[in-house]
């Protein structure tokens, strides 16, 4: 699952994608794995809480071919940190619970919570929800979360907040920076490439892709105030991000 990433293994090319009747064949076998393999974790975790679903996620990219190429897990602090990553597609989540220790939870967009088999594993894996649209219902998710930080937990945000068909990097909502300063613990910049190719936004149905990951050095704030340090940890990530990703900067779209 780890190895260095070349030039390759960002660029995802037209052979990687399977056209017409292979492609939906492909795309159906993939889909139904999915949902086979979704359902025997769910059972495994009602029967272990404590089991480690990581397996499953590796399990699945394996058979369906998309080749993950991991870099830099060894700059991840050996105490709690927050990981902040751009966000192409819905596969993001489970390539990173392929790559990363057990360790991290995941902010998600309260929206996932209504989608009933991926939801109820997100929960089981400790993952939170946090509400974009309602300003009070947003407050009380992000005390929530800022309290499970403060109490030692190693989150994963997407600060984002969604994804959009045009490849290129969003603007950065300040939740993950604001948890990080009032924590107290570093932020750590990841890049994933090649999953806007294996589920396009707006797709079903996945294509073969390769995927890499690579996360990049610790950013630690300067700044000793909680909402001064916040800001610089957020221009410090995305700038880090947009110089390895090499995707248009669309925070003024």
């Amino acid at each position: 699952m780890t190895g260095p990433i070349g030039s390759d293994t960002s660029v995802v090319s037209p052979e990687d994608n399977a056209p017409g009747l292979l492609g939906l064949l492909y795309g159906a076998y993939a889909a139904s794995l999915f949902a086979l393999l979704g359902v025997l974790a769910l059972l495994a975790v009602f029967i272990t809480p404590s089991i480690d679903l990581r397996t499953t996620a590796r399990l699945f990219l394996r058979l369906v071919g998309m080749r993950l190429t991991v870099r830099g897990l060894d700059t991840l602090p050996s105490g709690q940190c927050v990981i902040v990553a751009n966000h192409a597609s819905y596969l993001d989540g489970l390539v990173f619970s392929a790559a990363l220790p057990p360790r991290f939870s995941f902010v998600i967009k309260r929206e996932m919570a209504t989608v009933p088999l991926a939801a109820t594993l997100l929960r089981r894996i400790g993952s939170q929800f946090v509400e974009r649209f309602n300003r009070s219902k947003g407050a009380a998710d992000a005390r929530r979360v800022l309290r499970s930080a403060s109490g030692g937990t190693s989150l994963v945000f997407f600060p984002e907040g969604t994804f959009s068909p045009r490849p290129g990097l969003l603007k950065f909502h300040a939740g993950a920076f604001i948890t990080a300063a009032r924590a107290r613990c570093p932020v750590v910049p990841a890049v994933i490439r090649g999953t806007r190719a294996a589920l396009p936004p707006g797709k079903l149905l996945p294509r073969p892709a390769r995927i890499a990951l690579e996360v990049l050095p610790p950013v630690v704030p300067r700044a000793q105030q909680a909402a001064t340090a916040a800001l610089e940890l957020r221009e410090r990530a995305r700038t880090a991000i947009l110089l390895l990703l090499r995707e248009p900067d669309l925070s003024a779209a």
